[in-house]
């Protein structure tokens, strides 16, 4: 633990911060097993354009698994170390894709994005001005969160228009 890296904390418990960022892990190792797992049962009309999606997304939660856990490990933390431990930790629940249809598919993926969006705006709100380092890896993440809601709404809308005009 490198304690030049920590002294630049400012009025937070470093314990605390650990502590969450540990439920932010959790949260992203469910998200990466949800949208990679979705994107290999969804069916219906548009699916390769959900799995297009629902791929690029997996990637993404992975990526910020990892700056997650190097962050934890910078303050002197441990990420998670089972996998069993992801779903009594997380913030936000995992959804099993038991109805693989896309829109289904897509309404599970948006609900875990919106509670992503939620939880990730007040770990931003708790660093803010406090770890700016943390502040940063926060923002980042929740940047991305809001651009996944934004292309799965889209991608949800559209398949939408094509149902809407079939039927006509």
């Amino acid at each position: 633990m490198a304690s030049r890296g920590i002294s630049i904390l400012k009025g937070i418990d470093v314990e605390e911060v650990i502590a969450r960022l540990n439920r932010v892990y959790c949260d992203e190792w469910l998200a990466y097993y949800q949208y990679f797992v979705e994107a290999k049962v969804v069916k219906g009309l548009m699916k390769d354009a959900a799995i297009a999606e629902l791929t690029q997304h997996a990637a993404d939660e992975l990526r910020h698994a990892t700056l997650i856990s190097d962050r934890i490990i910078q303050l002197g933390g441990t990420p998670i170390l089972h996998p069993r431990d992801w779903f009594t930790h997380a913030n936000c629940a995992y959804e099993a894709p038991v109805d693989g249809s896309v829109m289904r598919v897509l309404e599970e993926a948006l609900r875990g994005e919106q509670c992503a969006i939620g939880i990730y705006s007040e770990f931003a709100i708790f660093t803010r001005d406090k770890d700016i380092v943390t502040y940063d890896i926060v923002s980042q993440i929740l940047a991305d969160e809001v651009e996944h809601e934004e292309d799965l709404q889209a991608l949800y809308d559209d398949i939408q228009d094509v149902l809407a005009s079939l039927r006509q």
